[in-house]
Order: structure tokens, then sequence, then C-alpha cells
């Protein structure tokens, strides 16, 4: 043997023991019958959108545009080694920023619970824009009647960004929707290979690759490389245990209107919101009203107007203190002053007895 053919041999050899060195991995299944079904729906979002540059990375200044769902499964044809893909175009629902719009959020439900309901379906992933993605999902997490998973997802980044979250994001959302572990913890939110319950997820920065957390309870679950893994599930009664029927929902939820507590506010903002036909009030921080603020939550309170207070901290619960029970106001526990809106608009449809709003607030 030559001493060239040597090297060569010697270095194919030294070469495959690293690659069986390096490789901890396990495979994933290859695709077939067997793998579940997962729908992947777009709303659209920075995960949905392609800029001119790959170094555009908030937003596209040049120009850019979203594309379709099949782009994904296209660039990114690996999604099918962990689950049979099914795409579907819901981005008539979304804002101009890719987040599904408000008055838009029953006609994804519906959408949603539908797919939920055939017998095929395994699970679902819903690409959404970052900025709404936590409040979208709480609703969701209330009104959807499904034990199957239902997945939120979004990134950071444009899909056409060097070092872009949306590809890993995407395909651990697919790996979590198709596994059998997923189900029944409710609507969940996947990014930066983290699993968060939507009561908790909220989005902690404008554009680094953690842009989501659960402040006060922390992940539920991982989509690490090798294995999705849940360590805990939510108490709290969501889904398929919520008493929010998406059928029985009015086609409008009543009027609530958020007011941050400001210690030298006049207020006016909130006799105006009273006026203006609010049937509840969400105070963000009603440890900071100021003298007037705190007057006109009394005016309200005495119209019979729910009151519910969140904590301007954004970690920890709002506690019953004396001073909120003599001023008629419900504590909004942990939740953020947007899901607390949620959560009161549709406790509002079907009462406005202050015990039963505590009892909600108490359960969900």
């Amino acid at each position: 043997m030559s001493t060239e053919r040597a090297f060569v041999t010697a270095g194919a050899a030294l070469l495959a023991a690293a690659t069986s060195a390096a490789q901890e991995i396990p495979p994933l299944p290859p695709p077939g019958i067997d793998l579940p079904h997962v729908v992947l729906v777009s709303v659209g979002g920075e995960i949905a959108t392609g800029c001119e540059t790959p170094l555009e990375r908030v937003g596209c200044t040049s120009g850019g545009e979203t594309f379709a769902p099949e782009t994904w499964t296209r660039d990114l044809p690996d999604l099918g080694l962990a689950a049979r893909i099914r795409t579907e175009d819901l981005r008539a629902f979304s804002r101009a920023d890719g987040g599904a719009a408000p008055e838009h959020w029953f006609g994804l439900a519906n959408r949603l619970r539908q797919l939920a309901e055939e017998s095929e379906v395994d699970g679902v992933v819903v690409t959404h824009g970052a900025d709404g993605l936590a409040d979208t999902a709480f609703f969701l997490n209330l009104v959807l009647p499904t034990r199957k998973p239902v997945v939120l997802v979004a990134a950071q980044r444009p899909w056409s960004a060097v070092s872009g979250d949306g590809p890993l994001n995407l395909y651990d959302a697919v790996r979590v929707a198709a596994d059998p572990a997923a189900a029944g913890n409710g609507v969940v939110v996947v990014a930066n290979q983290e699993v968060h319950a939507a009561r908790d997820a909220r989005r902690t920065s404008a554009y680094r690759m953690d842009g989501f957390g659960s402040v006060d309870l922390g992940l539920i679950g991982v989509a690490d490389p090798d294995i999705v893994r849940f360590f805990t599930e939510p108490t709290r009664r969501h889904t398929h245990r919520s008493e929010f029927e998406l059928a029985a929902l009015p086609e409008a939820l009543p009027a609530v209107e958020i007011v941050a507590a400001v210690p030298d506010a006049p207020g006016r903002l909130i006799d105006a919101s009273v006026a203006a036909g609010a049937k509840g009030l969400v105070v963000d921080g009603a440890g900071g009203l100021s003298g007037g603020q705190l007057e006109a939550v009394r005016r309200a309170h005495d119209q019979g107007i729910v009151v519910v207070a969140t904590s301007a901290t954004r970690g920890g619960r709002v506690p019953e203190t004396s001073a909120l029970r003599e001023s008629g106001i419900i504590p909004g526990d942990n939740l953020t002053p947007g899901k607390a809106r949620t959560l009161l608009r549709l406790a509002l449809t079907r009462t406005s007895d202050p015990t039963e709003i505590r009892r909600f607030f108490a359960e969900y």
C-alpha cells in the first residue's frame, strides 16, 4: 500500500470514528404512514416573512412579503421526519404585523376546533406574530374544547434572516404537536426549544432569541435535540375542562378597558370608559392608583362595573388586601393586563356577580 493511500485510509477511519463518537443524538424515524398527522396553520408573522437581504433581522426595511405555508415545507423538508404535514393558510385572520386580530379570534378558534375534531388529525401548529401571540394563545386556551395538542409558535427574526430562529422554532413546534405527551396540556407556546403553558407565556424581549418565557412558573417542557420532554402540566382549567363553550359565546364579547394606575392621574379616563359602555375595567397596578382614579373606580363599581387588578411588576400574583376589598376590586392573580382583560370579557358573558368573577380568576 502506498504512503498516500495509507494516509487516505487512516484519515477515513479517523473521520468515521469521530463521526460515530459525535453521534450522540439518535436519528428521527423515517417518514412513513405511522407518523402523526399535524396541520400547520399560518396566521403570518415574522416566521412567515421573507426580506430581500439576510441581514434584515428586525422586520424588512428594504421590502419583503409574507409567504404561504407551503414555503415552510419546501424550505424545511425535514418537517416530514417528525410528522405528516398538511398546511392551511389563515393569514386572512391576521393584522398587518402578522398577529391574529382579536375581532378574528372567533374565526380562528372555530377553524382550529374543526381541525381538532378531524379523527385523522393528531395535533395543530399555528404560526403567529410574536407581539400578540401570548394573548391569542390564552384566548384559544380558554375556548377550544379539545385534548389534542395545539401549539402556537413565532419567530423573533424573519424566515430569511441570517441565524433566524424561525426554522428551528417551527420544527420544534411540529415535534411537540406530534408528541402524545402534549395532549391534555391545553394550548402551549413553543420558542427557543422551550414549551410554555398558554396561560403563563409572555413575550420577554422585543428581538432577542429568548423572546418568550413564563415569569412566575417557568416552562412546562423542552424540545431538546433528542427528545420532547414534559416536566409538569398546567393545573388551571383550560380547553376541554373550560366552561367557556365556543359555540355558546356571543358574536361580540363585552367591552373591557385597561387603565394604567398613575399616582397623579385624574379619573376622567375611567369615567370616560364607563360612559362609553365598558362593562369591566382592568387596572394595571391597582396599588398605584391616584386619589382621582380611586374615586372613579368606586363610581364605576357603584354602577355595577366589574374591576380587576393586575400587578404592574409583571411578576407575582395580586394579593387580596383590605384596600382592594373596600374598593370592590377583584385580584387578577398573576395574569398580565391583556390576559386579565380576555378572561374578564369571557367571564362577563356568563355573569356579573363579583363572587363568580373571583372564582373564574381563581380557577383559570
